[in-house]
């Protein structure tokens, strides 16, 4: 078959690494009119749009299908680094605190996933939701039953979406229908990893909910799965929560810490990734990072819950791999815009205001490097896949008269990521083609 040519042209923008916090001009690129080259979902060619024309062989410019979005900024596609899609539908319940909003409203929402038309139902609404908010990858929690994960992965599938997803595992400290054992969780897991771990853009997740919901015969087992299985990825959460910490230390007495129990039971190390990571010291920080694995950063969630403060400079300094995260449905929202402006609340909380380009660089190119996708997503190297996302930077009156009064780039991001939200969302690509478009 011929190869399929598609021609993107806008002001395009990408991360060649962490800009830091001096915003280092090297680690980005951008073409004010900029242009991409995708061949059979792939960026052939990123650059002045004056440079990439030439550069076509003949006849590809007249036989492309062009999308033409000058005035618009053009990034990749946003990564989502951690969602529990079967909570969609309790966003926006009072929070109170973690422990509570599990056992009030979690446990119930995700209960409703044993109906397996229930669990297609959240999993189209949440991929179209995704979609719509620019997000193009996701780590994503199912639920107990091993059919959400099934349910999840047929909607990804359908919309060649490269998503990371898994089965919660948890056979202690939970409602009897939401409750596993250590032996059928794992044999659940390994079922679903032979039915899609690698299947298109698709990979498997091993999913303990938390060290507190799950034996340490599970979480055994579910370390030695971890380490048997090539390019296995591994989710769960840490330190979100003071009181979580205070249960975990009950529950695990002969482990130094939280962190600890992970690290003991394999459930560490390259591609895993920790959400929330809110009670750290240094030297955990370090450890998580010599060890390789990513932190999940969730400022909405943890606003939401009054959970406490995610250090992303301390992290990001200790040579952790840091991710942004939506944590739908604690998270109160899709957009990892909005996101963005809560990551700034937070850092600022923190005495470390995060900038509007390494804001960026954690939406798309940071997310992907924390989910240990980056040789696929997340920027337009050449090879990579074309997922991304096109913004409008004047889609509210707000923003637009706020960007007649801006003079450099990093400004106008930074009005984006406080005054932006899902309606600077002109359209979402995936793999060069439009997977959703404004209006």
């Amino acid at each position: 078959m011929a190869a399929q040519h598609v021609l993107v042209r806008g002001q395009v923008l990408h991360f060649l690494s962490d800009p830091g916090p001096e915003a280092d001009p090297a680690a980005w690129q951008y073409f004010d009119d900029g242009g991409l080259w995708i061949v059979d979902g792939r960026i052939e060619g990123a650059g002045p749009w004056d440079a990439i024309v030439p550069a076509l062989p003949p006849g590809v410019r007249e036989a492309a299908a062009f999308h033409d979005h000058r005035g618009r900024l053009v990034l990749p596609g946003f990564v989502d680094t951690h969602l529990h899609y079967a909570q969609a539908g309790i966003i926006g319940a009072y929070g109170r605190q973690l422990l509570d909003w599990l056992n009030d409203y979690t446990f119930p929402a995700e209960a409703r996933l044993a109906d397996l038309s229930e669990a297609e139902r959240a999993a189209a609404f949440v991929v179209e939701r995704l979609l719509a908010h620019g997000t193009t990858s996701a780590s994503v929690f199912g639920t107990v039953h091993a059919h959400s994960a099934d349910a999840f992965f047929a909607v990804a599938e359908a919309h060649r979406l490269r998503l990371l997803c898994g089965k919660v595992l948890m056979d202690r400290n939970c409602p009897d229908n939401l409750r596993d054992t250590a032996e059928s969780g794992i044999r659940d897991s390994l079922d679903l990893i032979n039915r899609w771990h690698g299947r298109g853009r698709l990979r498997y997740s091993l999913t303990p909910r938390f060290a507190p919901t799950s034996t340490p015969e599970q979480l055994r087992l579910a370390g030695e799965l971890f380490a048997s299985v090539p390019d296995l990825h591994l989710q769960t959460h840490l330190a979100e929560n003071r009181a979580e910490m205070a249960w975990v230390a009950d529950l695990f007495p002969d482990r130094r810490s939280y962190l600890d129990v992970y690290t003991h039971f394999g459930l560490a190390g390259p591609r895993a990734i920790h959400a929330h990571c809110i009670h750290l010291s240094n030297d955990q920080r370090r450890a998580m990072a010599a060890s390789g694995t990513s932190a999940a950063f969730c400022p909405s969630s943890n606003l939401f819950l009054g959970s406490g403060f995610f250090d992303h400079a301390a992290s990001l300094d200790a040579g952790l791999r840091v991710g942004l995260a939506t944590d739908i449905g604690a998270g109160t929202g899709f957009s990892l815009l909005a996101t963005l402006r809560d990551a700034y609340h937070v850092s600022q909380a923190c005495g470390t205001p995060l900038g509007s380009l390494r804001g960026f660089y954690l939406a798309t190119l940071g997310g992907a490097r924390a989910l240990y996708l980056d040789d696929f997503i997340g920027s337009f190297a050449p090879g990579r896949e074309a997922d991304l996302v096109v913004l409008d930077w004047a889609a509210t009156p707000e923003l637009a008269w706020r960007m007649e009064r801006t003079t450099t780039l990093a400004e106008r991001l930074f009005a984006l990521m406080i005054l932006g939200d899902q309606r600077c969302v002109v359209a979402t690509h995936v793999l060069g083609e439009v997977a959703w478009r404004r209006g």
